[in-house]
């Protein structure tokens, strides 16, 4: 919703009635509930995007419930600038909702030249961290994440300056991202040792990227801790767009890092038979994917990115039909297999 001051600039004012439909689902045994569904700021939100947009549809995901906005030090691009955005956001439309909002943002993939920019070192965290509350026009992060192992640093000095961040009051929670289940444990044991709240694993999964369920579910559980999924849709191919062949201006077609022609070209028989399951409950592939992930007991939320409010609208949709039957999930399965 919008209103307009007195200075006839137009001013944000939240939709009463957003807590009405969103589902909520507690991360792991902490006290804390987030809705099922995300808005994740990895693309969409940097200098090189149109910031009206991202403000739009950062409006619209909190009309719609959605209370967790997911970011990290290096999104953009450039690294910090979808931070340094978020931030020019926050204050003009939402810092006084900032008690009805859990914000996240990671450090540990490259940032800055030299040997204190990168992986998992005190140093590292600790200074990334200060820089993103500055970006952010914060005091303080709901959680904070390592972004990924670093194998040479040890794993007690990694998470000694995540359970000294949350004592110096920078973040409420910490949590890991990409870890094994080994290291999930590991990481497990020496936070509950330094009494640190380990609330999410951040973690890939969709229907086409299954690694999760071999051991880290399992692990997650065990130690009480929730998992948060990112990149559902599997770079898009779990969507309509590549049903009838791959567009020229496609993510597939600009053969990006994270996806490729060759990829979608191997998978495409089984999206079109999920394609063709989704149909028959009265959703669209991508919201079928989204709720496939939800039936997870350990899922907490799901984190979806959006480069338009519709967009957002049209993927939240997903939460109006959770529930499958057990013939919906042996076909599912028996084409993924």
């Amino acid at each position: 919703m919008q209103i307009n001051d007195k200075s006839g600039v137009q001013s944000y004012l939240a939709n009463p009635k957003r807590y009405d439909t969103m589902t909520y689902k507690r991360s792991g045994k902490s006290g804390v509930l987030l809705p099922a569904i995300s808005l994740g700021l990895w693309h969409n939100f940097g200098f090189v995007d149109n910031i009206q947009n991202a403000r739009e549809v950062l409006r619209c995901a909190f009309d719609l419930g959605i209370t967790h906005f997911d970011l990290a030090n290096n999104y953009g691009p450039p690294y910090g600038s979808a931070e340094e955005n978020f931030g020019t956001i926050f204050k003009n439309d939402f810092k006084n909702y900032r008690d009805e909002m859990f914000i996240a943002t990671k450090a540990g993939y490259d940032m800055w030249p030299g040997p204190y920019g990168n992986l998992g070192s005190r140093k590292y965290l600790i200074s990334s961290l200060d820089q993103s509350l500055k970006r952010m026009n914060l005091d303080y992060v709901d959680i904070f994440y390592h972004h990924r192992p670093d194998p040479d640093t040890p794993l007690e000095e990694t998470m000694g300056a995540l359970a000294d961040i949350v004592r110096q009051g920078k973040a409420l929670y910490v949590g890991i991202s990409n870890y094994q289940p080994a290291e999930t444990q590991r990481a497990a044991e020496l936070l509950r040792e330094y009494n640190v709240p380990f609330i999410l694993h951040q973690a890939r999964y969709s229907m086409l990227d299954r690694w999760v369920e071999d051991g880290l579910l399992d692990t997650l559980e065990d130690n009480g801790v929730g998992c948060i999924t990112f990149s559902p849709l599997a770079q898009g191919m779990l969507t309509d767009k590549y049903l009838n062949g791959i567009p020229k201006d496609s993510r597939a077609a600009k053969d990006l890092t994270y996806l490729n022609t060759e990829t979608v070209n191997e998978n495409i028989e089984k999206i079109k038979k999920l394609a063709e399951i989704a149909e028959s409950r009265g959703q669209k592939l991508s919201q079928m994917a989204i709720a496939w992930i939800l039936r997870q007991k350990q899922v907490a939320s799901v984190l979806i990115g959006a480069s338009s409010a519709n967009q957002l609208k049209e993927n939240v949709k997903a939460l109006d039909n959770l529930e499958f039957t057990e013939e919906e999930l042996k076909r599912i399965e028996e084409v993924l297999s």
